[in-house]
């Protein structure tokens, strides 16, 4: 039997620089920079304070980093109401800040991913400032404007997931604007080939200052139904709260016309070959789609002309991730889009994170951690992820998302989970700034910070850096095949295979322990280090939460 430390030594590891798929099976680190590192002492996070922790992202193992908008914008929704696609806010610092990232986190080795917010805009970002003067201006027709019913409503039922109608009356032109976000953000007119020319160059801009890829925010939603049609109503049993909370009537129309048209895939192309002009890109999709959410990404990511993967929700909402529950999903992902390649994430900065959200202990966290890492595709951690955080209870006081403010006190907002990463435990700010947080540093997360947890090799931080280092050096893990050998609430044995090496996965889901059935053949029992777990011919017994991996050549 080996350990894990004895299987991960980096001279194993193949360097993904000069691989033009080195995305597939990568462990890609999500940063929202408002909330990392502060380096000016004005409470919020920037690419200098980034560029500090670079060694600790370093540490992790990871392949690249994704970091959300930092472009120049009035922070109404903190940065995805862009005013100017090719700026840094200098909240965030300069471009010369984000040179200097560039080439610091590749000296490391590290990628980097920045998040693009094509489908809108802010109503300050000049395009917009000169559509709204008229109908007949060089950019009138570069926002989605409809004509008032004859009763002066909105030209159709469509909603926002903000909140209310999707539409917005503007007094000058006298026609509504479309905004399926915020009012402050109207939504950009991609059946005008002039608007995609102009989203064309801005992808081409930050290609050709070095970025490795982007995160394409709601990709789904970039073209609207030309006609505009109401959308349908949906049956109470039909509602899916996946992409917004049943608190908000968005969950109560399937819609068909306000996103997901298949014009949509025609752009898509234009972006990808932009991107097949430069070694080494990739993009993600962010798929926020109810009703068919798999089908879409398989849509999106077919053959070599689209986005190179799509990040759904499945593992991002509320049900608990049963081993029935991960078996499906797995399986239905292989049976509807098994040519394409997955993204998967349990946390990011939209949504509660995943040990609140499903009740974990610490054991049930590692557990379901190493089956993350098992899985077939990419893996997106978020920030703070790796110290085990739990989601924040943050006061309506000190509440800043306007998405929350709306919704309160049913849906509190994505506030619980932005809160200030904690570095250090000696002071209450954590290490994350000398002066005010724009949010609240949580006492309880002081007790978990990267300090407290660096040399502790019994550390969450500890485990999340051996288990990357795992799926590293195992490329059976990174991009191999999967198949569901079985699986119930309580168990789930994959096994995953290439180029004639097969590896088990067998986690125990749950509080007792558990004996597995394996295929027949001569296992070697390889266990993360924590794991416990016996294995005799044909066999393994799993105490509770624990997890074991098992390696065969085959052929």
């Amino acid at each position: 039997m080996t350990t894990l430390a004895e299987t991960t030594s980096t001279a194993d590891v193949i360097s993904p620089s000069v691989d033009r798929d080195w995305w597939r099976g990568a462990v890609i680190y999500q940063i929202y920079p408002r909330s990392y590192q502060d380096s000016n002492g004005d409470g919020i996070g920037d690419l200098a304070g980034i560029i500090e922790r670079l060694p600790h992202i370093a540490s992790l193992g990871v392949d690249a980093i994704w970091i959300s908008p930092f472009f120049t914008s009035p922070m109404l929704d903190f940065g995805y109401d862009v005013s100017d696609y090719k700026g840094v806010d200098p909240m965030f610092g300069t471009m010369q800040d984000y040179d200097t990232l560039i080439e610091t986190a590749h000296g490391l080795g590290i990628k980097v991913i920045i998040d693009l917010v094509l489908s809108h805009t802010s109503t300050l970002h000049p395009w917009f400032a000169e559509s709204r003067q008229s109908k007949d201006n060089d950019k009138a027709d570069w926002y989605v404007w409809a004509d008032a019913k004859p009763d002066g409503t909105p030209p159709n039922n469509w909603l926002s997931i903000f909140g209310g109608s999707a539409w917005e009356w503007e007094g000058e032109r006298m026609q509504y604007y479309l905004h399926n976000f915020l009012i402050e953000q109207p939504d950009l007119n991609f059946h005008n080939m002039d608007v995609q020319d102009a989203l064309l160059d801005v992808a081409r801009f930050w290609l050709e200052k070095g970025t490795d890829g982007f995160r394409l925010d709601t990709v789904n939603f970039y073209v609207h139904d030309a006609q505009l049609r109401d959308n349908p109503a949906l049956t109470p049993d039909e509602r899916d709260t996946t992409i917004a909370p049943a608190v908000n009537p968005y969950t109560w129309q399937n819609h068909l016309y306000s996103k997901t048209r298949p014009e949509n895939l025609q752009f898509l192309e234009k972006l990808r070959a932009v991107m097949d002009e430069f070694p080494a890109i990739t993009s993600v999709g962010e798929v926020g789609e109810d009703q068919r959410g798999l089908e879409v990404q398989a849509e999106y990511t077919q053959g070599e002309h689209r986005l190179h993967m799509c990040y759904g929700f499945d593992f991002l909402s509320a049900p608990f991730p049963t081993g029935t529950r991960v078996a499906q999903v797995l399986q239905r992902f292989e049976d509807v889009a098994g040519d394409s390649w997955a993204c998967w994430a349990y946390s990011n900065h939209d949504v509660e994170r995943h040990r609140s959200r499903w009740g974990l202990s610490e054991d049930g966290y590692k557990a379901y951690t190493a089956l993350l890492m098992a899985m077939k595709g990419t893996v997106c951690l978020y920030q703070g992820e790796e110290l085990g955080l739990a989601e924040a209870d943050v006061a309506f006081e000190d509440l800043q998302d306007p998405y929350g403010k709306r919704f309160w006190p049913k849906f509190k907002g994505r506030d619980g989970c932005r809160t200030p990463m904690p570095w250090q435990t000696d002071n209450s700010l954590g290490g994350f700034t000398e002066g005010k947080p724009w949010l609240p540093m949580p006492a309880a997360h002081l007790g978990a910070s990267v300090a407290a947890q660096d040399t502790d090799t019994d550390s969450l931080l500890a485990f999340y850096r051996r288990i990357i280092a795992f799926r590293t050096a195992h490329p059976v893990l990174r991009k191999g095949d999967i198949e569901i050998l079985s699986s119930d609430d309580t168990h789930l044995l994959i096994k995953r295979s290439l180029s004639g090496q097969e590896m088990l996965c067998a986690f125990n889901l749950s509080q007792e322990a558990r004996t597995l059935e394996l295929p027949e053949g001569a296992w070697t029992l390889e266990m993360a280090s924590g794991f416990e777990a016996t294995s005799d011919e044909n066999k393994v017994t799993l105490p509770a939460w624990q997890v074991a991996f098992m390696t065969r050549a085959v052929g």
